[in-house]
């Protein structure tokens, strides 16, 4: 899995292994260390590797070291994702290229690669992380929206195109979740947000990773092609 060095990523790579997952915890530099040590320490089996999920050639090398090394590739989850938000009309054209490289374009490189040996075995999950921002829009993130809301429309395109060889898709959809990211808005956006969420409390990367748990399950098995939001009901 990508963007596996904290938040949400790392407690999705945790779950996962609770449940029984070998865990290739994937992301820059040294960043995913924490999270394997965190895995391996509880019993768990994980791996980190560093790899830029922007470029391509990383990311087939690393789907190809993961076979090597396994035999086979059973989920794929693609969390890896940043933010430069900036009204529009400020918006500069390297925010807007930055956010769709990292949050959408990754993931059509990470997912054709994967599909590979998963349509080999006939079987597979691949879930990507979106936000609930993909499908109510916020303002000054029109790039992220952009990019959450295509990985919806990539997912459900996939879906669609992979089901015949038992390979699920899915999209999780957080809502305000207390990460490193949500820590750089400000306590009056924070409430505000809040005022929105009908449960009356910001989600946790918990929240997320029993979702993504669940979707990678066999209990999952008949579900593709859909959006599970984890939003408290901000939106609906």
């Amino acid at each position: 899995m990508t963007g596996a060095s904290r938040g949400i990523g790392r407690a999705i790579a945790e779950r996962l292994a609770a449940s029984g997952a070998h865990v290739i915890c994937v992301a820059r530099g040294a960043n995913a260390d924490a999270t394997t040590a965190s895995i391996t320490s509880s019993g768990g089996k994980a791996a980190a590797v560093s790899a830029d999920v922007t470029d391509a050639g990383a990311v087939d090398a690393l789907i190809k070291s993961a076979i090597e090394t396994h035999g086979k590739l059973d989920i794929l989850v693609s969390n890896a994702g940043i933010t430069r938000d900036q009204l529009m009309l400020r918006m500069k054209r390297t925010d807007w290229d930055e956010v769709i490289a990292t949050n959408l374009t990754a993931a059509f490189t990470l997912c054709q690669a994967a599909l590979k040996p998963m349509i080999r075995q006939r079987s597979g999950r691949i879930i990507a992380i979106g936000s609930v921002v993909g499908q109510m829009g916020n303002a000054g993130q029109a790039n992220y929206a952009a990019s959450k809301a295509g990985l919806i429309g990539f997912c459900k395109a996939l879906a669609k195109e992979v089901a015949s060889r038992q390979v699920t898709v899915n999209v999780v959809a957080p809502g305000l979740v207390e990460t490193d990211m949500t820590k750089a808005i400000s306590e009056a956006a924070k409430t505000d947000w809040s005022a929105q969420i009908p449960l009356g409390r910001m989600g946790t990367p918990a929240d997320i990773a029993a979702a993504v748990s669940f979707l990678a399950s066999d209990e999952a098995s008949y579900i593709t092609g859909q959006v599970l939001a984890v939003n408290g009901g901000m939106y609906m």
